[in-house]
């Protein structure tokens, strides 16, 4: 396919294909609400989840970059605290083989700041 001789339809197929990515698809995913989210490789983000057999897609994303707790990452329940270095980040979509674990948040508390 010569990319410069693309018709703007054959462009539109494309940008729904990439669109589609961090996105689950429609009627197949569970909605776990907003979790913080524990990936391999030390990484965690909090946002708005929902998985299906293959994906973890985290909306809204934010990377929690620093924790700035005491008592460990359960703290963070009720929203950030002083402490907490959080990145926006967008979207997220993990393979589920990576998922750690989620812990449930207090929604309200964390969503002003998703």
């Amino acid at each position: 396919m010569d990319l410069d001789k693309m018709t703007l339809g054959e462009l539109k197929t494309v940008q729904r294909l990439f669109g589609q990515v961090s996105t689950p698809p429609a009627n197949s995913a569970e909605d776990h609400g907003i979790q913080i989210v524990i990936l391999d490789r030390g990484f965690i983000y909090v946002g708005r989840v929902s998985t299906d057999a293959s994906w973890c897609y985290i909306r809204d994303a934010k990377n929690v970059r620093r924790w700035g707790t005491t008592k460990g990452l359960g703290e963070l329940v009720n929203g950030p605290l002083s402490g907490t270095k959080l990145d926006d980040t967008g979207n997220v979509q993990a393979p589920m083989r990576s998922v750690i674990g989620f812990v449930a948040v207090e929604e309200e508390k964390w969503n002003s700041i998703l």
